[in-house]
């Protein structure tokens, strides 16, 4: 793997973890996370004009993936708001690639190795050290963690083949618009406009803008090195998230949940480069 594609890889990580931790510390994480979706829409919006490039086919696809992107946001605020980001984040980024791997093997065809079933098994010993003993809101949470698992696995289905008639920027631009406006329309219609506004503020704002690089910085990466090897650098956003976690949001990560997180990266690199 290419030095460069390393640290666009590696950049991408801290920009995934960095907004997460950002939403994950709201006073309001439904708010904040309609305001960073808005802000990521809007501020890449010119950008998308300057590169627009879209075929025909691939508005089918960016209708489901549109309605995936609303549903990801929507448990992956509920889940913050019923659980830890560090019990949240290493289940929902580290089962998503599992679900992606099971998914392949089972429904269209393709084989896994030796090394990608240990990664299951890793995934799996490091979600249970992440979760450990906890009580009933924790509870809830990581079922909310590992649905927004299973929506990140399907929209990586989707995507992989709907990137195909778009260019990067614009499929993302598109497949966010309606997610944006869908989650702030939802909120606004069932709690009026003032979480949105109460969460006006920079940090929701850099939170949307550094979702939306993140994954700028991956495409980049791709260009440079493989799939594989970028996905599984870029899950380091996982021990990332879980390690800040204790001095930003002022966490209880003792080592076995840290532990966990870095069994959970380790899996998915298997799963990866398996």
């Amino acid at each position: 793997m290419p030095a460069s594609a390393f640290a666009l890889a590696l950049g991408a990580a801290f920009l995934h973890a960095f907004w997460n931790l950002l939403l994950a510390r709201a006073r309001d994480s439904a708010g904040a996370t309609a305001v960073a979706l808005l802000a990521s829409v809007v501020a890449f919006a010119p950008v998308t004009a300057v590169v627009w490039d879209a075929e025909a086919a691939v508005w089918p696809f960016l209708a489901v993936t549109s309605l995936l992107q609303l549903l990801y946001f929507a448990l992956l605020s509920a889940a913050y708001g019923r659980a830890e980001l560090s019990i949240v984040y290493p289940i929902a980024r580290g089962v998503a690639p599992v679900l992606v791997l099971v998914v392949g093997a089972a429904a269209l065809g393709a084989g896994a190795s030796a090394g990608q079933a240990v990664g299951v098994c890793l995934v799996g010993l490091g979600v249970v050290l992440v979760r450990g003993p906890r009580g009933r809101a924790d509870l809830a949470g990581t079922g909310f963690a590992l649905a927004t698992a299973a929506t990140i696995a399907a929209y990586t289905l989707v995507d992989k083949h709907g990137i195909r008639h778009a260019g990067p920027v614009t499929y993302l631009e598109l497949s966010m618009l309606p997610a944006a406006l869908g989650y702030a329309g939802t909120l606004a219609a069932r709690r009026g406009l003032a979480p949105i506004r109460a969460e006006l503020r920079l940090a929701p704002v850099a939170a949307g803008i550094a979702s939306f690089g993140a994954y700028v910085l991956v495409l980049a990466a791709l260009a440079r090195a493989s799939a594989a090897s970028v996905a599984a650098v870029r899950e380091t956003s996982v021990v990332i998230a879980t390690a800040a976690a204790a001095p930003l949001l002022r966490e209880q990560v003792g080592r076995l949940r840290l532990l966990g997180a870095a069994i959970v990266v380790a899996g998915v690199a298997l799963v990866s480069l398996g």
